[in-house]
């Protein structure tokens, strides 16, 4: 069975047309993952199919109506498969991360609810959302984008998804480090040469080099990242060492 979204959105164009290219593109054309788009205007009972109206209390902006949607949601519940859970794209949510991304690619699918304006009516959330996700600490114009990351983040680490099997599992957070550096041809560029031991064809160099150069792109970048998951005594040795060379401060042992 493939992977099933369901994107609840004022914009279903702009999800299908992202979702042509790429890597998502070809497993929706191999038959790995499946998305369909349900647009809440298509339940509103007015000319104007009005889907927002102005937030109880006053403020800025408007706020999508409980009805429309609640009625989209059910729509696309009936098509996805039974008992995925309903998402609500939204800078309140949980964050959204590569252990998320990877039990949802595991999972039967999801329906994501991509809010626009100010938000939703709290009553819906409160009524048909099971889970809040937030793909970041900003504001976004709508749930589109942030329902695309999601898709695309859980897609590509389908089986038969990417070209190379191995590349899912060894890029950034993976293992809860960034990536090391990546070098191509020319050896040479701009008089700057690629580290030796990448062509040296020591296997075992290579990869402690790699090894090494991740985890000190992960305490230059992201600190928190290597506080979090922690080291082992290898780990810890080759970070330490690449501190030293590089003339950093090491993370303390405790």
């Amino acid at each position: 069975m493939p992977l099933h979204f369901e994107v609840v959105t004022l914009f279903p164009e702009l999800v299908r047309q992202h979702l042509r290219f790429g890597v998502v593109g070809r497993a929706l054309e191999r038959g790995l993952a499946w998305v369909g788009t349900v647009d809440p205007r298509d339940f509103t009972h007015d000319v104007h199919r009005t889907v927002d109206d102005r937030p109880y209390g006053g403020g800025p902006g408007m706020v999508m109506k409980p009805g429309p949607l609640a009625a989209a949601l059910e729509a696309a519940r009936a098509r996805a498969p039974a008992g995925v859970p309903v998402v609500y794209l939204s800078a309140q949510g949980r964050p959204f991360g590569q252990g998320t991304a990877a039990r949802l690619s595991a999972s039967p699918g999801a329906v994501l609810l991509a809010g626009r304006y100010e938000g939703v009516d709290q009553r819906l959330v409160e009524a048909a959302v099971d889970e809040e996700w937030s793909i970041g600490d900003y504001v976004l114009s709508g749930g589109e984008l942030p329902a695309l990351v999601v898709i695309d983040a859980a897609v590509r680490l389908l089986p038969g998804a990417l070209g190379d099997e191995a590349s899912a599992a060894q890029e950034s957070f993976a293992e809860g480090l960034l990536d090391w550096p990546h070098y191509t041809r020319p050896e040479t560029w701009q008089g700057r040469a690629v580290p030796a031991v990448l062509a040296g064809g020591n296997h075992a160099a290579i990869a402690r080099w790699r090894l090494k150069e991740a985890l000190g792109r992960t305490w230059r970048r992201r600190p928190e990242l290597i506080e979090r998951r922690g080291l082992s005594e290898e780990e810890r040795g080759l970070l330490e060492e690449y501190c030293a060379e590089a003339s950093l401060a090491p993370p303390r042992r405790v």
